[in-house]
Order: C-alpha cells, then sequence, then structure tokens
C-alpha cells in the first residue's frame, strides 16, 4: 500500500473490514470518510433482532409471580424492548412496581438510562461496563434463598444463571430477543478469506455474537487457525468495547477498545493505531531499552537485531497489545508451520527472543503465558 497518509484522511491507504449490521452506514462512512477502504461481511442479520413475544410472555409472567431480590439488566435495547412489550400488554406499570423493590445492578450506562427513564434506578454499576463484572460483585455474597432475576441480550446467559445457582440463588432468565446470523453467509466467508491471507489492516467489532459468528465461519470454512494467526501478528481486531473484546479470550486473540465503549472512539483509536503500526512502532521496555519495530526489521536501542521465524512470530503476538499477557497456545498458533509441535517450542522460541532483546524484555506469567516488559 502506497497511497500517502496525511492529517485528514488519517486511514488512507489501509483495508478494513467491518462485521456489523446495525449502524453499518454510520461506520463505513466513518471510515471512508477517513480515507480506508472498506469490506463489509455483516456476521448477523441486518433484520432487527428477533423477538419471541409468547415465550418473553410467559418469562414476564414467570417474574411478576413472586418477589424480586435482585435484578440484573444487561443491555439497553433488552430493557426498551421488554418494558416496551410489558406496556403493549397492559402490564408495563405492573412490572416496574414490580422491579422497583429488588436491587437492581446495571451492566452499563445505557441500561441505566432506559431504566431511569421508567423511573427505575440502579443500586450499581461497573465502570468497565462488563457483565462478568457484574457477577464478581455478587460473587462473594451469600446468595442462598435470593431470588435473581437476569435480563439476557442476543446471547444466552445460562451458564451466568448455572453459576449464580451454585451460590444458592434462585435465578430467572428473561429471553427479550435473539440475535440472528445473517441471511447470506458469502461475504462473511470473504471477510474470513481476507482476514486469514492478511489482506486486511483491522477488522471491527461492534458486538459480541458478531465475534462469535465470525469465528464460527472461520471453522466452518475450514480457516480458523489462519484467522487467530493472522490477529496474533497482522490484523488489528478493533472492538467497540470490553464486553465484545471478551469474546475474542477463549480463541487466545489480542484486541484492542477504546475507553468509551461506543462506535465515533473505536474509529479514533484506529486512526491513530494504523498509521503508528505502518511507520514503526517505538517500545520503551521496563529496563530502559528502546525498541523499535518497522517491517520486518527490529532494532534495539538502535542496533538491528536478527530474529529466526520462531522469536518473531512470539514478537508479532506480543506487540499487537504491548504489556498484555498472551497465552502459551496463542504463541503456539503463531509459530510457524512445522514449528508448533509442542508447547516446548514456545519456551524455546521465547529464550531466543530474550536472548536477542534482553532476558528481562519478556515476562513469564504464571499459568497464564507472556507479556512484554514495557515500562509504565
Amino acid at each position: 500500500m502506497s497511497a500517502a497518509i496525511d492529517e485528514a484522511r488519517p486511514l488512507t491507504g489501509f483495508r478494513i473490514g467491518v462485521t456489523a449490521a446495525r449502524k453499518v452506514d454510520e461506520q463505513i462512512g466513518m471510515l471512508t470518510r477517513r480515507g480506508a477502504d472498506v469490506e463489509w461481511g455483516a456476521a448477523l442479520s441486518t433484520e432487527p433482532n428477533h423477538i419471541d413475544d409468547a415465550e418473553l410472555r410467559a418469562a414476564t409472567e414467570q417474574v411478576l409471580a413472586r418477589r424480586v431480590d435482585v435484578f440484573l439488566a444487561t443491555t439497553g435495547i433488552g430493557m426498551k424492548v421488554w418494558l416496551d412489550a410489558a406496556q403493549r400488554w397492559g402490564i408495563g406499570e405492573r412490572l416496574v412496581a414490580h422491579l422497583a423493590d429488588a436491587e437492581i445492578l446495571a451492566r452499563g450506562p445505557k441500561s441505566v438510562g432506559v431504566l431511569r427513564r421508567n423511573g427505575l434506578r440502579e443500586l450499581w454499576a461497573p465502570e468497565s461496563e462488563c457483565f462478568e463484572d457484574v457477577l464478581a460483585h455478587l460473587r462473594g455474597r451469600d446468595l442462598s434463598g435470593v431470588r435473581i432475576v437476569v435480563q439476557e441480550h442476543g446471547q444466552s446467559l445460562s451458564m451466568a444463571a448455572h453459576a449464580l445457582r451454585r451460590q444458592g440463588a434462585e435465578v430467572t432468565t428473561v429471553p427479550v430477543y435473539r440475535v440472528a446470523s445473517a441471511e447470506d453467509p458469502t461475504p462473511m466467508f470473504r471477510l474470513v478469506d481476507l482476514i486469514a491471507d492478511r489482506a486486511l489492516d483491522a477488522v471491527t467489532f461492534t458486538s459480541a455474537p458478531a465475534v462469535a459468528a465470525l469465528m464460527d465461519a472461520s471453522v466452518a470454512t475450514g480457516r480458523r487457525d489462519d484467522v487467530i494467526a493472522a490477529f496474533q501478528s497482522a490484523v488489528v481486531a478493533a472492538c467497540v468495547g470490553p464486553v465484545t473484546a471478551a469474546a475474542f479470550e477463549m480463541w487466545g486473540v489480542p484486541t484492542l477498545f477504546p475507553e468509551r465503549s461506543r462506535l465515533a472512539p473505536m474509529v479514533r483509536m484506529l486512526e491513530l493505531e494504523l498509521p503508528s503500526r505502518r511507520d514503526g512502532l517505538e517500545i520503551l521496555l521496563a529496563d530502559g531499552r528502546q525498541l523499535l519495530v518497522h517491517s520486518d526489521r527490529v532494532l534495539a536501542d538502535g542496533v538491528e537485531v536478527p530474529l529466526s521465524p520462531a522469536p518473531a512470530a512470539v514478537l508479532s503476538c506480543l506487540l499487537v497489545n504491548p504489556g498484555h499477557v498472551v497465552s502459551r497456545q496463542a504463541l503456539l498458533a503463531a509459530l510457524p508451520s512445522g514449528q508448533a509441535g509442542s508447547e516446548h517450542a514456545v519456551e524455546m522460541a521465547v529464550a531466543r527472543l530474550r536472548a536477542a532483546i534482553g532476558t528481562r524484555a519478556v515476562l513469564t506469567v504464571v499459568k497464564r503465558g507472556y507479556r512484554l516488559a514495557v515500562a509504565a
């Protein structure tokens, strides 16, 4: 890619994949105005989320049948759909009054906004906007006999419900809507090939179900390992927030996401991230050494360091998100073909990398993996 990058169009010459189904025109417009070449492959259906009215009504009656001790609100759109449906059935005020007596925990600001507009007040919400932190908030408590109602989003939260039941809680889930896969998977299959072939600079994700759909497509096409290796080295997995990013954890894929879980900050993050990668990544290590990575050249304190393919692959993974832990499994998958036989191969590659750039440059994180020791 030889196109010049200018301040007005900082993404000129970059090719970015978009997986969104909702607000896709807005996202593509933001990227193309900044000069990006966009490839769109909707991971999910472009139709509105599927709502099973009878199932939702039955779940609502179950909620209303008995006192609710704790209520978990997970998404703004889910709360709006549920409360609107209750109004349509003529039981909206009754549902709001019933939930008002409960301890209300909200996942993030969107669900908080809907709650407050309907006269409900949350007791607590995590700054991270992660549902996992809501569960962590409850984990240390004795939930024996406590009735908890969980408002589900597009994916089932049955595993979270089972975890709460193990603490003694009685849990009722409310399946407000379900997210359907894209009607035509062809564009998604094309996106998978582009990622696997490292023909994209970044791919954006605005929901956890979109991550799951893309990885399912990579499995279906037999390119899962290629996709994971590409994300670990050459292609940026850009997520709108930590909830979306968490969906990649099981695959060992490093991600980037902005501090505010919104579309515009994600695009601004790419404006800064992608040009810096092309111009050369400069890292200050914790031991004071300066590491400069430009294309296939690595310089430590200005001196070029030759790296063989295996340690170079490990360094590429560690540089995707400097300072963050990368699992041994993820590093194993990134090793060149023919060298990924066992975790011993990872240990050998890490040892060679340390010998080249400094023995304290790569830290071992017990039972988790390795991370680059960057300066605070």
